[in-house]
């Protein structure tokens, strides 16, 4: 009922909005555009997370996925080159910049996984980032690098991280200490279009206010898609030809992510109507070791 009421309350202001903008004709009128954001937002706050289920205070979720995150880094152990290491630092500068700029004040931490066949990028519950190296391969700017890494920050903003993290673990009766034994893949297979759209929305916005271009990731995004394409075809890239396990993890890409073109026009449309910067992008400062 609290939450009915809520969105009454809601609904009712940017009514009131709307009417008092009109009727003053004022200078700079109420569009209804940011209304419509609010009401948008007041509706997946009501509905998201299930009922009876309380969310998880932040020291519960940073706690779970540093256990996640150190579990994911020892089954991995892999020996950064000096090279791999330059990339992970120049991915952590881009993120705390980004993440200095967060509405949740985490301890956000990003890592780069240096292989190529790791085609993507996923964030884990309290502040854990992770990009792997096969998809900033694909990237030409630090305008791209940045609005990925967004993309990534708002899954944990936007509490998607911590709700699938809360949802799984009542669904396997795993008490709240032993969070750290949920499967990592259960981060890596994306969200719901609506989670992942509202990251992409999210993220340009966080890009943009960090100094980034806000529709740089609609080139990236074209790119990753023509690649996808190219290799699903059987065709051959300038770049060569890309690997099996690369076009897997691609494929799961793609399966778990909208497609590309009602991404590529939600940017365009959410940067035009917010009259978000189209900056000229800033070029990768690192170079991927092919």
């Amino acid at each position: 009922m609290k939450r009915i009421a809520f969105l009454v309350s809601v609904i009712a202001i940017a009514a009131g909005a709307l009417y008092y903008g009109e009727r003053t004709k004022a200078e700079a009128p109420v569009t209804p555009a940011p209304i419509m954001r609010v009401l948008s937002s007041a509706q997946r706050e009501a509905t998201r997370v299930p009922m009876g289920m309380t969310r998880l205070s932040d020291d519960q979720e940073i706690e779970a996925g540093n256990r996640m995150a150190a579990a994911y880094e020892t089954r991995r152990s892999v020996h950064l080159d000096s090279e791999d290491a330059a990339m992970e630092r120049y991915v952590q500068e881009v993120g705390r910049n980004l993440a200095a700029n967060a509405h949740r004040r985490l301890p956000y931490q990003f890592h780069y996984v240096p292989e190529m066949g790791f085609v993507n990028a996923f964030a884990l519950p309290g502040g854990h980032i992770f990009i792997g190296k096969g998809l900033i391969a694909m990237m030409t700017s630090e305008d791209q690098l940045a609005g990925v890494l967004g993309h990534e920050i708002e899954h944990i903003d936007h509490y998607h991280c911590a709700e699938r993290l809360q949802v799984e673990a009542q669904a396997r009766k795993i008490p709240l200490g032993e969070l750290a034994m949920l499967p990592i893949e259960l981060f890596q297979m994306g969200y719901t279009k609506e989670q992942e759209l509202e990251a992409d929305r999210e993220g340009i916005r966080l890009a943009s206010r960090v100094g980034y271009s806000a529709v740089a990731d609609a080139e990236l995004f074209a790119t990753v898609d023509k690649r996808y394409r190219e290799r699903q075809i059987g065709a051959r890239t300038p770049q060569g030809e890309m690997s099996q396990v690369a076009f897997a993890t691609l494929t799961e890409y793609f399966r778990s992510h909208p497609p590309a073109a009602e991404r590529i026009a939600q940017i365009e449309h959410v940067a035009a109507d917010e009259r978000l910067p189209v900056r000229q992008e800033r070029k990768l400062r690192v170079s991927v070791a092919q």
